[in-house]
């Protein structure tokens, strides 16, 4: 139990081979010092994981994290974590989720549930309050993923003789037959990176349902309801949660990344796609959206609903319309909003399966790999990935991603991933920050893990894109920043609120200019608050998040303390990973994107990886190998 409001007290280790769940020791120490969600269970995989487990082994662990605010009523605070060695990489990975499985695992009683082992036959497992049953998924094995959902409900209603309100986690095709991009699905929202469905898959877990009626405590309820109302206020005023996101949803960066040069287009051989304005957000606004929708507790609802075969279902968001439009050139709209819902509907990952595609199709133009697959040509793509979720045909091989298939065929040099994992839609030669984020990032080549400095680069903010300089300390910063808003459950599109709005309102003016000029000259400072958060022993608006945690939970939480725990968070990931092999020989990007300048006039358009590599080591207090060394890891507490 614990001595801390917003948390359930409990942690269970579910062995699916012996079904059988015990509780797992998880103190108030630990939540002070790692919160919950992704440091949570990163925390458990490195006190369980020895480095010589495989992706697809029994004794993988499968971590599913709530944060203490989940449930409260904060903010944007739905989000749980899924996290597991990962088959796409063969590092221990996340996926972070903004279906309802969170907020019912906390009304089950539970904060996080471990899965350990593997089913003997097809299973899904049912908790309710805290107790745990196991079920045939026989007939459910084969469905897609609302099909799946449909089917549970309906044995659920039929078992208690009465309406259940749940919240489930379900695998497709792809998970069951290892695709190793497969996602797990929440409704309609995915925990769609790093293969987290083929794990599930491994251990023949079709779903889980939870389900309770036990409510999270608030410390101090006045000062957080007063809190809360504050924050969405600030919220709805801000330029990008309050006007672009609501108006465009996460399309609306379609237009600006191509006026930057970020659009990934083409397999990212270039920045810009003439067809881009028909597969817009304000195509998308203007054209199919039928309405707006959110997550729960989320006033930003920045989720589109669009029609596919005369039923509304979610929209595709930018990294589905950057990957699945210009990356291989195709500028049909409607067909990606359906290919958004056969994706989902299959479980599988949307980016990854659009960076393999394009992979693929430079192969075949190359004549590298001869499928067919062409640029511009979209006929039979819905048939393709109905055979990779199948692993029939050709989509067997495509089931096993693009690092994988350049290793066989050649074309490394085109593969567009780190460490295994695609890369999102941002085209890093005009946002080098960005590019040091997709090399570093823990989990492999994810904007977000990587600490999206793209949105300081041109898509928030207006720095110099193609500069170095201070990049190395801002990523580090940004990287613990948003390592530390997930511990919590809340979404990191609130992080954008840190940006003062009126920098983003009058972009051009005099003062937005200084300041997007003298960013980069911050690193010193930048560096010299990650060695010595203690002088941050104070909290403001622009921050809401510590006062939150402390409001909810009743920890002592300041500035300085909340990016520590960041900073413990992507430190103990980082610390696992190394026993799976990952040093600095592993930061690294294609040569397309650290050799090949974007426009040929302007050598700068590659990312300078190794100049801003060995800074970024240096600003962490890493070893030059890229690791913390022990000493690093004493320092944070982290044993």
């Amino acid at each position: 139990m614990t001595n801390y409001c917003g948390y359930m007290g409990k942690v269970v280790l579910l062995d699916v081979s012996e079904r059988k769940a015990e509780n797992y020791i998880w103190t108030d120490l630990d939540r002070e010092k790692y919160i919950g969600g992704k440091a949570m269970a990163s925390k458990i995989l490195y006190d369980n994981l020895s480095g010589k487990e495989k992706a697809f082994d029994p004794e993988n662990l499968i971590v599913i994290a709530t944060g203490p605010l989940t449930g409260t009523g904060a903010p944007s605070s739905n989000r749980f974590d899924v996290s597991s060695l990962s088959p796409l990489t063969g590092i221990t990975s996340s996926s972070n989720c903004g279906g309802n499985f969170g907020h019912y695992l906390k009304k089950a009683g539970l904060d996080a549930l471990i899965i350990r082992g593997k089913c003997e036959k097809p299973t899904w497992v049912e908790i309710e309050n805290g107790e745990f049953r196991f079920h045939d998924a026989a007939e459910l094995w084969g469905m897609k993923v609302s099909e799946t959902q449909k089917a549970l409900q309906k044995a659920l209603d039929a078992a208690h003789g009465r309406s259940v309100r749940c919240g489930m986690v379900a695998i497709g095709p792809a998970g069951e037959n290892l695709v190793r991009y497969a996602s797990v699905m929440s409704g309609e929202r995915a925990a769609g990176r790093a293969g987290m469905g083929a794990v599930f898959g491994s251990k023949n877990l079709k779903a889980i349902t939870a389900a309770g009626d036990t409510i999270p405590s608030v410390y101090d309820k006045d000062k957080a309801a007063a809190h809360h109302k504050k924050w969405v206020q600030a919220i709805r005023s801000h330029p990008l949660t309050g006007e672009q996101l609501p108006k465009l949803g996460t399309a609306g960066l379609v237009s600006s990344m191509q006026v930057h040069g970020l659009l990934s287009t083409r397999n990212y051989a270039k920045g810009q796609f003439e067809g881009f304005e028909a597969v817009s957000g304000e195509a998308l606004a203007e054209e199919l959206n039928l309405s707006n929708n959110g997550c729960l507790s989320c006033p930003i609802r920045c989720s589109r609903r669009v029609p596919v075969d005369g039923k509304p279902v979610k929209g595709p968001e930018l990294e589905t319309l950057g990957l699945l439009g210009g990356n291989i050139e195709n500028a049909d709209l409607e067909q990606i909003c359906r290919w958004n819902y056969e994706l989902d509907e299959l479980g599988m990952d949307t980016i990854s399966t659009a960076g393999t595609l394009a992979w693929a199709m430079e192969a075949n133009e190359k004549g590298l790999w001869k499928t067919g697959l062409t640029f511009g040509q979209t006929e039979g793509l819905s048939q393709v990935f109905e055979d990779i979720a199948h692993r029939r045909g050709i989509g067997d091989e495509l089931a096993e991603g693009s690092k994988r298939l350049s290793e066989k065929y050649g074309g490394k040099e085109f593969a567009i991933h780190s460490k295994g994992m695609e890369l999102a839609a941002y085209e890093p030669r005009r946002a080098v920050g960005q590019g040091l984020g997709y090399a570093v990032a823990n989990r492999g080549g994810c904007h977000l893990n990587g600490g999206y400095l793209v949105v300081l680069e041109g898509l928030g903010l207006n720095v110099n894109g193609q500069t170095p300089r201070g990049k190395a300390d801002l990523c580090m910063v940004m990287q613990d920043l948003m390592e530390a808003i997930s511990m919590g459950g809340q979404c990191l599109f609130t992080s954008y609120g840190v940006f003062p709005a009126f920098l983003l309102k009058n972009p051009n003016g005099a003062l937005a200019k200084t300041v997007n000029a003298v960013i980069p000259y911050l690193g010193p400072a930048v560096r010299v608050l990650n060695k010595l958060p203690e002088i941050a022993c104070f909290n403001l608006p622009l921050l809401p998040y510590p006062c939150e945690l402390s409001y909810t939970t009743g920890m002592k939480m300041n500035i300085g303390k909340f990016i520590r725990c960041g900073e413990r968070s992507y430190n103990v990931e980082r610390a696992v990973n190394a026993r799976f092999g990952v040093s600095a020989e592993n930061d690294k990007l294609p040569k397309r994107l650290t050799d090949m300048p974007q426009d040929p006039k302007r050598p700068n358009t590659r990312v300078p990886l190794e100049q801003m590599k060995k800074t970024y080591y240096r600003a962490r207090g890493w070893e030059k190998n890229g690791l913390p060394s022990e000493k690093k890891l004493r320092r944070l507490g982290i044993r």
